[in-house]
């Protein structure tokens, strides 16, 4: 278990040493849940240095209205949407270009086995579903937060977080059985 008080401590006394320990801590599950959204690896690195990049500069105005796992996978989530959303505003595409683009990715990745035809279609099926949706089921299902810490992440209602989820997983559903 990481130990986010001993790492706040150990930022506030020394700043190079707090962050190495605050890399070694999250750096894979920060780096799994990026990669998740935004599929390919190099993006997922970019991102991830972008991440450690923020929070560097801004450790010493956390805050600690939150855990500081949960302030990291909000800034997570933020830049990987803005690597997202970029690709939509440069070429004027659509969410489901998007999609499209991310379900490409992922076929010519080594992220999912691919004689598992059960993982392959899981994964296409989080890819179709809306972000929100994404968002949470991600959170959730792998990095399993809880509804909570998903509110404080996302910025959203724990109840819609529950409803977003249950359409997730019904849409998941339906995608592995009917195509």
């Amino acid at each position: 278990m990481i130990n986010e008080n001993k790492i706040r401590e150990v930022c506030s006394s020394n700043r190079e040493r707090g962050f190495k320990m605050l890399m070694d801590s999250f750096q894979m599950p920060i780096y799994n849940y990026i990669r998740r959204l935004v599929v390919s690896h190099e993006d997922a690195e970019d991102v991830l240095q972008e991440v450690f990049i923020r929070v560097f500069r801004h450790i010493d105005q956390f805050r600690e209205e939150s855990s500081l796992s949960t302030w990291m996978y909000r800034i997570a989530t933020n830049e990987s949407l803005r690597l997202l959303n970029s690709r939509k505003d440069e070429g004027v595409v659509s969410a489901e270009d998007v999609r499209e683009e991310l379900m490409g990715k992922l076929k010519a990745s080594d992220y999912i086995d691919y004689e598992n035809e059960l993982a392959v279609k899981f994964q296409e099926a989080i890819l179709s579903l809306p972000e929100k949706q994404r968002l949470v089921f991600n959170l959730r299902y792998y990095d399993e937060l809880e509804y909570e810490e998903i509110a404080r992440v996302l910025d959203s209602k724990v109840d819609t977080l529950k409803v977003n989820y249950h359409y997730a997983k019904e849409k998941i559903k339906e995608y592995i059985l009917n195509r």
